[in-house]
């Protein structure tokens, strides 16, 4: 009797959660969440054996995509990533249409690297580094001129950060005279969309009215970079040269200084902006134009000695493939929640190694996220830097609990890689998260039963 006492006593302390080929899926559920630094579905998936993985859907998505998938994966194991990831690849797609097959994908991994006892980059083949760089994406507070931005990023620096990140383009001069030429009224037009999108909450618009004005802000921000008849002039291109030399004459020109955002433009515009800014020593220029057009790419590489950087929307390996044998590219930017998930990003990467190519990592999301990419970056050798989007949001690092992981997460540009099983997150903060939940969005792990039995004839071959 007392030898039985004491088997049970021993078994309260000990961890059950031992048996993976016999671990299932059980449920699936959701967490909506704003201005960490964006919106985002934060994900539970939950298994027989009280283990729960986590992912999360990427920023700007819709979860319904992860939801529909939830039929397809109860009753399956986890720990069979590879496997399961073949079955809801399909369902995936490019930009926030791949972001709940990723989701997914990462939830898998917590839970199979829980299930083992062994950290995800583990799984993966193990590390090159102990600790990832992290680039810090920058915005200036009040009027963007090169002089804030410069002193911006000089305190980024002085935080730690060894490799940075700005906005340039036609965002910066777009209220300044003679420096962009458009069909006329359009950026007028643009403006004026914009505008009134940003500020429906504060106008009594009919429904219809509503729907109207957002198919117009949709149509109209959706003209991809050679339809759109925007160029920049001389004066243009004088002053956006003149921000970039501003803010060098502040940070330097040692610290790696990359740039994005550079706006709706042609190609011919984006050669000329480039050759204007080669001389600054820039670390890449990122997505000037839709990285479908890979001749585009080519081009635009040849023509200037900045290194040329996309892929963030890019979904699955054989999608980065064609950019990188024509030479278009010299650095790809995955994000985790687009590119496929954990696996697939590290796919890629290795990829583009065998192209000469390195790999920064995009990512604008919650910890989740975070350390996701963190753990493809640690098993990458390729791996240049993860982008850092969270700076100054003092409660972003409280969302995931987990003893062995750093708080802050990020210390001195950088975060440092740890020996916890899966993605180290061993809960979620549910009070933080009701904090900064989705005003439209409301509801904490709520049932999810209506997607239960979602499921068609999914075959793709006769």
């Amino acid at each position: 009797m007392a030898q039985e006492h004491t088997y049970e006593e021993t078994l309260a302390h000990v961890n059950t959660y031992s048996s993976p080929s016999e671990l299932k899926i059980t449920d699936i559920r959701f967490a909506d969440i704003v201005g960490g630094p964006f919106h985002s579905s934060l994900i539970k998936v939950y298994t027989n054996q009280g283990l729960v993985g986590f992912g999360e859907v990427r920023d700007g998505a819709d979860k319904v995509y992860a939801q529909m998938l939830k039929g397809r994966l109860l009753g399956e194991n986890p720990c069979n990533v590879d496997k399961l990831f073949r079955r809801i690849k399909q369902f995936g797609h490019h930009a926030r249409q791949g972001g709940g097959v990723c989701g997914i994908e990462l939830a898998l991994w917590d839970l199979a690297g829980k299930a083992y006892g062994v950290p995800v980059y583990q799984m993966l083949g193990g590390k090159f580094r102990d600790r990832i760089r992290m680039y810090c994406d920058t915005d200036v507070v009040g009027k963007d001129t090169g002089i804030a931005m410069g002193k911006a990023l000089k305190q980024r620096m002085e935080q730690g950060f060894t490799f940075l990140k700005m906005d340039l383009g036609i965002g910066q001069i777009i209220h300044e005279p003679g420096t962009l030429s458009a069909p006329l009224g359009f950026l007028e037009e643009m403006r004026e969309v914009s505008r009134a999108w940003q500020g429906r909450k504060n106008h009594n618009y009919t429904e219809e009215e509503l729907r109207a004005l957002r198919n117009r802000h949709y149509d109209i921000f959706n003209i991809a970079h050679p339809f759109t008849g925007i160029h920049i002039t001389e004066k243009g291109l004088d002053m956006l040269e003149q921000y970039v030399a501003e803010v060098r004459s502040i940070i330097g020109y040692e610290v790696p200084l990359a740039i994005d955002h550079f706006g709706h433009i042609g190609v011919e515009d984006c050669i000329k902006l480039g050759r204007r800014v080669d001389k600054y020593n820039l670390a890449w220029m990122e997505d000037m134009i839709p990285w479908q057009y890979t001749d585009q790419y080519v081009r635009l590489a040849r023509s200037v000695t900045t290194p040329i950087c996309t892929g963030e929307d890019i979904y699955l390996k054989e999608n980065f493939r064609p950019l990188l044998e024509a030479g278009g590219v010299s650095v790809i930017h995955p994000d985790v929640l687009t590119a496929g998930g954990i696996l697939e990003t590290k796919k890629i990467g290795d990829m583009a190694q065998d192209y000469g190519v390195s790999m920064a990592i995009h990512m604008a999301e919650s910890p989740i996220a975070c350390l996701a990419a963190a753990h493809v970056a640690a098993a990458t050798e390729n791996f240049i830097a993860l982008e850092y989007h969270s700076v100054g949001i003092d409660w972003w690092d409280d969302l995931v609990i987990g003893s062995r992981l750093p708080k802050p997460l990020v210390q001195n540009g950088f975060l440092q890689i740890v020996d916890a099983p899966g993605l180290g997150i061993e809960e979620l903060n549910d009070e933080v998260i009701a904090q900064h939940l989705h005003p439209e969005i409301p509801g904490i792990w709520e049932p999810t039963d209506e997607w239960n039995h979602y499921w068609s004839s999914d075959r793709l071959w006769s």
